[in-house]
């Protein structure tokens, strides 16, 4: 921050009630409230990597990956009455977030997605650091 002075020449301090977006502690208080609500809807938590949850009822099956404030979903089912609908729908509800559609690249990693196959790559970031790095290309 900036340090200011009142009127009387002394500095003044203010103090944050809750986080705000870009400090350093806003990803964890974020966290601290979705994923209790996560576990709330039913979510199960896993013990391998706290921010993955899953939830499976009948047939279909949620996969969350949560990334400080984005969320990767993984649905088997996206009719109006499916698992995934409910959960963007409550989720919606509790906050004002937005669905970016289908993912195309999630941590510099490229996402190809067809009827049967999922491919992944980093041709794009590797390209980004050939750029960087070596703006004269790469040495024959």
């Amino acid at each position: 921050g900036y340090a200011t002075l009142g009127s009387d020449g002394r500095p003044r301090i203010c103090r944050v009630e809750k986080p705000v977006y870009g400090m350093a502690q806003a990803g964890r208080r974020w966290q601290r409230t979705l994923f209790p609500w996560l576990l709330h809807f039913g979510f199960i938590q896993s013990s391998s990597d706290p921010c993955i949850f899953t939830l499976r009822k009948g047939d279909e099956q949620l996969i969350i990956g949560c990334y400080v404030d984005d969320l990767f979903v993984l649905h088997s089912d996206d009719s109006p009455s499916s698992l995934y609908a409910n959960f963007t729908a409550a989720l919606t509800n509790r906050w004002n977030v937005e669905d970016e559609g289908p993912v195309s690249d999630l941590l510099n990693v490229d996402i190809v997605r067809s009827h049967k196959h999922v491919t992944l790559s980093q041709a794009s970031y590797i390209q980004h650091l050939v750029d960087t790095f070596m703006p004269d290309g790469v040495p024959a």
